[in-house]
């Protein structure tokens, strides 16, 4: 057989093959699903009968009437208070009157406030001490009147260059001046002193002490003193009783 043959043989067999592969497909491929038409649904349209009216409401013929608001009760008024006129007692019988410095203890001005340069030459001064178991009053005295400007004010007022004594057993009178001793110095004096220990109050002095109100020249000074005597007689003099009444 020719190589011709055999080709031709070949492609036969191969036609075959595949009309007969194309045969037994078309053989089993299923047949097509049949339809089935539904029974048709009957639906019928039923249209309600109308709602029935509300049954009339009967209103009240005879209405109850409102309570009326309570009136409210007035206050009753205080009673007007009584004025009851009291008697004017009858003025006091004609009474002298009596002078600013009588009154106060003291004289009128008669130069007991001048001090001589003999005795500032021999005076004690603030630092000198004393006998008093290490009290140094003169020095306590002259600082509280140091801080006191009330003291500074009174003694300008009164101020002529010269000391000033304001105690020599009872406390002075100034020119100008109301009281003795000049109320804001005699103040501060007697309450440094009353302050002070009982020691130092007691201290026994001799002579006048001068206290400056600055370390200046020319500071005002004030003079307290004379003779022998204690600072706790500053409380017991009878200016300061005077004032204390």
């Amino acid at each position: 057989m020719s190589e011709r043959s055999r080709r031709a043989a070949a492609v036969t067999l191969s036609v075959a093959a595949h009309a007969a592969a194309l045969f037994v497909a078309v053989r089993a491929a299923p047949d097509p699903p049949v339809a089935i038409d539904p029974a048709p649904m009957v639906v019928q349209l039923v249209t309600p009968p109308p709602p029935e009216p509300p049954p009339p409401v009967e209103a009240d013929p005879t209405p109850e009437p409102a309570a009326a608001a309570p009136i409210p009760k007035p206050e009753p008024k205080p009673p007007p208070r009584r004025i009851v006129a009291r008697p004017t007692p009858a003025p006091p019988a004609s009474v002298p009157p009596v002078p600013a410095a009588r009154e106060a203890g003291v004289g009128e001005y008669d130069g007991a406030g001048e001090v001589s340069d003999a005795e500032i030459a021999g005076a004690a001064t603030a630092g000198s001490g004393g006998s008093g178991g290490g009290c140094d009053m003169p020095a306590l005295v002259q600082r509280a009147l140091r801080r006191d400007r009330q003291v500074r004010t009174a003694v300008a007022e009164v101020d002529r260059g010269k000391a000033l004594r304001v105690w020599n057993g009872d406390w002075v009178r100034h020119r100008g001046q109301e009281g003795a001793g000049l109320a804001a110095v005699r103040e501060a004096i007697t309450w440094e002193v009353a302050w002070a220990p009982e020691a130092c109050r007691h201290q026994r002095m001799s002579g006048p002490v001068v206290l400056s109100l600055a370390d200046t020249p020319g500071a005002a000074r004030i003079v307290v003193g004379g003779g022998q005597w204690r600072w706790s007689d500053l409380l017991f003099a009878r200016g300061e009783r005077a004032s204390r009444r």
